[in-house]
């Protein structure tokens, strides 16, 4: 045995670490468990993922070649609605579902990037003394990751900011992990796939997994102004599209693009976004030049606002809130920051963004 390499040598004697992923509802709660993949393989973990029954986490992760167990999921909302009455008793199902796999799989560690169906496999690991780490990406912890923390070992973090608001001895600052294959993206293979011509700037819109309604309609309202000076790729979501639009010159709309993402990003040169925590470290890493959309307080608790507004203080974005985005001021601001685009990328430069999949794994590694 002493010949082998270290690593075998490890594996014969202690057998692989097993860890479970999980996360869902949207691409925000999963794409940032899929880019630990390759770290957590290469580290020697053997992985599967446990999410909800029919989530878009679902197909994301078995497209990453991960085994998938679905349990029972529900939501706990601050508004009425008459699955409130519904969804705690398929939270609490989902619990003993969770706790079932927990003791058939027998984890080292399990990892949650949040979102409901996270909560009940993170209690259960916590009910049977497996340590779980659990990451939140936005300035202020959501509701699921505050139930959720009951049972956390360590809480992992995207701003400095976050730390008071975390418990003292579980919070740990890692930054977002990040896909590799997001910075290896070839802007000609962008203009081969479009069909658009590389003769005027590209402008991206993504209005986020679920796509956003507001956005889609302020952008496509300002569609004429904007095609004069830009060649316009927009992510508007599922069911969001406007055929009417489809043979407009220099614009072309999709519901989600997956595969071919890195390389519509390679080719703009400036993006208009939501300001989901993941959505915007993408842009950060990227060096993209941004506006900001977030959501407004009355479709949200506001954590788009604090995020979008600690990207703007550090020069990273330029930020519109909802009421104040029309048809003549969106295209300002989009005319405005393309001309100082090199300021932003200047300030994103100097950022010393932290490398989240590292730390991420390390800590991982650390308590499993």
């Amino acid at each position: 045995m002493s010949h082998l390499p270290i690593f075998l040598c490890r594996c014969i004697m202690m057998g692989m670490k097993k860890i479970i992923l999980t996360g869902g509802g949207t691409a925000g709660h999963v794409t940032p468990n899929i880019a630990l993949l390759p770290e957590l393989k290469k580290r020697g973990y053997e992985v599967s993922y446990i999410g909800s029954y029919n989530g878009m986490e679902k197909e994301l992760v078995k497209s990453a070649g991960v085994p998938y167990s679905g349990i029972a999921s529900g939501k706990l909302r601050r508004y009425f609605d008459l699955k409130n009455f519904t969804d705690p008793f398929r939270v609490i199902h989902g619990y003993f579902q969770a706790k079932r796999i927990l003791k058939k799989e027998r984890p080292d560690v399990v990892f949650s990037k949040g979102g409901f169906v996270s909560v009940p496999v993170v209690l259960a690991a916590g009910r049977l003394h497996i340590p779980a780490i659990i990451h939140e990406s936005d300035m202020t912890p959501g509701l699921a990751n505050r139930i959720a923390m009951r049972g956390a070992t360590k809480v992992c973090c995207n701003f400095p900011e976050t730390l008071k608001n975390l418990p003292e001895d579980k919070a740990v600052l890692t930054g977002t992990p990040i896909r590799a294959e997001l910075l290896s993206g070839d802007p000609a293979k962008a203009f081969e796939f479009t069909g658009l011509k590389p003769d005027k700037p590209v402008l991206l819109i993504i209005g986020g997994s679920q796509g956003s309604v507001f956005v889609n309609t302020a952008v496509r309202g300002a569609l004429d102004d904007l095609l004069r000076d830009f060649s316009v790729i927009h992510l508007c979501g599922k069911g969001n599209l406007d055929e009417s639009l489809n043979q407009r010159q220099g614009y072309v709309q999709y519901e989600y693009i997956s595969e071919e993402l890195p390389d519509l990003f390679a080719a703009a040169d400036i993006v208009i976004s939501r300001a989901g925590a993941n959505a915007i470290c993408e842009l950060l890493a990227l060096k993209k030049p941004n506006i900001l959309i977030p959501l407004s307080l009355g479709a949200s608790r506001g954590d788009q606002i604090l995020n979008a507004r600690s990207f703007e203080a550090q020069g990273f974005s330029y930020v519109m809130e909802e009421e104040g985005v029309n048809e003549d001021t969106i295209c300002a601001a989009v005319k405005q920051v393309y001309s100082e685009r090199q300021k932003y990328i200047d300030a994103m430069n100097a950022s010393g963004q932290m490398d989240g999949v590292a730390a991420i794994a390390d800590l991982i590694d650390s308590i499993s």
